[in-house]
């Protein structure tokens, strides 16, 4: 008899294991999925951050379950939503109308941003941690629940990621860690594109810059020209008004000059 009731002891806990293992292995298949996505996103668009920034909501989402998710990025000083997901039009038309805010700001945002610091309330309705400002949102987006998570590259934070839930139990642990992780991946996503966006500008610039400089070269080489005309025919004007003509078709792209004199 002890040695069945061992067998079984053994049995479930060889299934718990296996049920955890293929948890654990389904959550790594939907954060590589994810991270696929946003890298596909920036090789789509590698200088417009706006695709990546509304791809890392969507996956905030799938990964963690959630209700929404809400990417707030920080641009200078200021704090802006950058793209949602999965919310209720009543909280976007409420975020359009307090975004942009200072980074000084004294709320949960700028808080959980400058603090570098996770923010996770539940059951927000009857947390006595809830301020009057955390219920109202929470009854404007149908959420109970909201996790916050900082995304920060070396001594900067570039903004967060904000999920909620309708269950007014907090996110399990290992969504925790998972939002953690993929915040990490997000933060690489926005700095490489930002990279790309420097890059371009960089190379706009210079573009621009040797456009200027032809044109420099070019008008050098047309009063060379005239001038070197003017010394070699000084009594006969002819060869010089030609050489003007010439110049102007050639400086001004144009398809012909004409000059009329008096």
């Amino acid at each position: 008899m002890p040695s069945e009731v061992s067998t079984s002891g053994a049995d479930q806990v060889r299934r718990r294991t296996s049920e955890e293992l293929e948890r654990a292995l389904a959550e790594a298949r939907e954060q590589q999925a994810a991270t696929a996505e946003i890298l596909r996103v920036i090789s789509s668009s590698p200088t417009d951050a706006q695709p990546v920034f509304e791809t890392i909501a969507r996956s905030g989402v799938s990964l963690c379950g959630a209700l929404g998710c809400v990417v707030f990025v920080v641009d200078g000083d200021m704090i802006r939503v950058a793209a949602t997901h999965g919310v209720r039009p009543g909280r976007v038309e409420r975020f359009r109308r307090d975004y942009p805010v200072p980074l000084s700001a004294e709320i949960d945002t700028a808080q959980t941003i400058r603090h570098r610091r996770l923010f996770h309330l539940a059951d927000i309705e009857n947390n006595p941690n809830a301020t009057a400002t955390d219920i109202e949102h929470a009854q404007l987006g149908g959420y109970r629940t909201r996790l916050m998570v900082p995304m920060v590259r070396g001594d900067r934070t570039l903004g967060l990621i904000a999920v909620t839930r309708e269950d007014p139990t907090p996110f399990p642990d290992q969504l925790v860690e998972l939002l953690k992780t993929f915040a990490d991946q997000a933060v690489i996503a926005i700095e490489n594109t930002r990279l790309f966006e420097q890059a371009e500008e960089k190379n706009q610039a210079l573009k621009k810059a040797n456009v200027q400089l032809s044109e420099a070269l070019d008008e050098q080489s047309a009063t060379s020209e005239i001038l070197r005309i003017i010394s070699s025919s000084p009594t006969d004007p002819q060869p010089t008004f030609d050489a003007i003509a010439e110049c102007a078709t050639r400086l001004c792209d144009a398809v012909n000059s004409t000059r009329f004199s008096l």
